[in-house]
């Protein structure tokens, strides 16, 4: 084994001594910042108002619950059909 060739080897892989960068800028530190557009102002509107409305129409369900309540709220079971086969054909058949 040539010795020599050793030394050249280990040579070419020997780690480089690193260099010390002096010269370095400091920058003034800058607090990160939120901006919220005005689609976002907006939706934040209307989510308050959604949460603050009802989650039911009472105006609209009332005469219904009343019926129930009394046992003479009937559902046509014909027109029922017909309007689910309706809402599944525009769902999906195409």
């Amino acid at each position: 084994m040539r010795i020599e060739a050793y030394n050249n080897v280990s040579q070419i892989y020997k780690p480089q001594a690193k260099t010390k960068v002096n010269n370095v800028k400091k920058t003034a530190y800058q607090p990160d910042q939120l901006q919220i557009s005005n689609f976002g102002r907006d939706l934040q509107a209307v989510k308050q108002a959604v949460s603050g409305a009802p989650d039911i129409r009472e105006d609209l369900t009332s005469s219904i619950q009343s019926r129930l309540n009394a046992g003479t709220y009937n559902v046509d079971t014909g027109d029922f059909a017909e309007k689910l086969m309706a809402k599944y054909q525009e769902k999906y058949v195409f």
